[in-house]
């Protein structure tokens, strides 16, 4: 889901946060609180955390973020003849030295593509990207994907959002969050560096929508990790399922999402656990318009663990943050439950418990649409880096965000961040 953004008919679906883009433009929160490089608290009694769910951890042995700086590109920025927006995935990779980035253009401004950049940072200041090249993405046909009001039979128009380097950087996978008015569901794809096709991953049929019941239209797969020997992704649902019950709101966290890893050789599913998301941190700000939370990303912190990216939106209130860590190894295995129950005196199923790495406002950042998330180059002394970037939705009244904060690992090691060489 991309909160609001292009023209599509407002108020059709209302957990569309994209069918709102020109009617909430003047109501984002625009401009940036003075950013102040501090640690996030350790501890997070978020609202709503986990009612029928899993509660936030409190561990003094929690990672922290510390903030190293932030960089925007403006809204309608230009490169190889397109427009750059809609940046919803970022991955990296040591061998090229190359950020990998998506956009969620269905193919309206320009068709489907990926971008590659450099960005530098030190250990207190991030510089603006540089755009390297940009590839359009191709349907297993080997055309471009069609945009949707020239729709060509058999082919979906994508809604990329989460893209990873495969090991040694020659291919990568990524997901669409489906085309659900023309009976495509979310789709996990594999492709070349230049754009061409691999082969399409054949998800479960529970992930096919079907009437009240598999992933709500615009809050499917969001979220994609590999694990450091590339061999499982995990997919993340943005919003519950039909049948597991109500997304968030602020007086409630709603139902948990469903986080499912997937075989990369054989496109099997292994395993899939709940993750309970918070409640929305903000009520809305005018009588009428979205009010949401969601997982935007996830990342792999080592073979077990998934760092899990909580964005919120409220109209008139604008964009608000969360950064949790979970072990995969925890909660129930889920893959088989046709539906979650979460109340306690029926509950089927045993959500990973989350531990709080970070709330962006304790952070001092006003943070934009945060979509994408990737381990960049470690700082001297084998200290780790995240790099964020946002999603604008094409949209003038928002900036493309790229925000680098040093990981602070717990006692045991920080994972994949380690594996990827030196800052270009």
């Amino acid at each position: 889901m991309t909160p609001p953004r292009r023209q599509r008919a407002a108020f059709a679906r209302h957990t569309s946060l994209r069918a709102l883009a020109h009617a909430l433009l003047l109501t984002l929160v625009a401009g940036c609180a003075p950013v102040a490089t501090q640690l996030a608290p350790s501890t997070h009694a978020a609202p709503g955390g986990g009612q029928d769910g899993a509660q936030p951890v409190a561990n003094d042995d929690a990672p922290r973020l510390r903030l190293i700086g932030t960089a925007a590109l403006p809204s309608g920025t230009s490169y190889g003849g397109t427009t750059v927006g809609g940046l919803s995935g970022i991955d990296y990779d040591p061998v090229q030295g190359l950020y990998l980035l998506i956009s969620d253009d269905r193919s309206i401004h320009n068709p489907a593509r990926i971008y590659t950049a450099r960005l530098h940072y030190s250990a207190n200041a991030l510089a603006p990207p540089e755009l390297t090249g940009v590839r359009q993405l191709l349907h297993a046909s080997g055309q471009p994907f069609a945009p949707p009001q020239w729709p060509r039979p058999g082919m979906d128009t994508p809604d990329p959002e989460a893209a990873r380097w495969l090991p040694g950087g020659l291919q990568f996978l990524w997901t669409s969050e489906g085309d659900f008015e023309r009976g495509f569901g979310p789709q996990l794809r594999a492709s070349r560096a230049d754009g061409t096709p691999v082969r399409d991953i054949a998800l479960p049929a529970s992930f096919t929508p079907r009437r009240g019941r598999g992933p709500r239209n615009n809050g499917t797969l969001e979220g994609l990790a590999l694990t450091p020997d590339g061999r499982t992704a995990w997919l993340a649902m943005e919003l519950p399922w039909r049948q597991d019950g109500p997304s968030a709101t602020p007086a409630a966290a709603g139902a948990p999402v469903r986080i499912t890893a997937i075989d990369v050789a054989s496109g099997q599913p292994l395993r899939q656990i709940a993750y309970q998301p918070d409640a929305v941190p903000r009520a809305r700000r005018l009588p009428w318009g979205v009010q949401m939370n969601g997982v935007s990303e996830i990342l792999a912190d080592g073979p077990h663990h998934l760092l899990v990216l909580e964005r919120a939106y409220s109209a008139g209130a604008g964009f608000t943050a969360r950064l949790y860590r979970i072990d995969t190894r925890d909660g129930s295995d889920t893959l088989a439950l046709p539906a979650l129950a979460s109340a306690p005196d029926r509950a089927n199923h045993r959500p990973a418990p989350k531990m709080l790495v970070a709330d962006f406002e304790a952070l001092g950042l006003d943070v934009d649409n945060l979509e994408g998330m990737a381990w960049g180059p470690p700082l001297d002394g084998n200290r780790c880096v995240l790099v964020l970037v946002s999603d604008d939705n094409f949209n003038p009244a928002q900036v493309t965000q790229f925000i680098a904060a040093e990981y602070l690992a717990p006692p045991g090691g920080h994972g994949q961040c380690g594996t990827t060489g030196s800052n270009p």
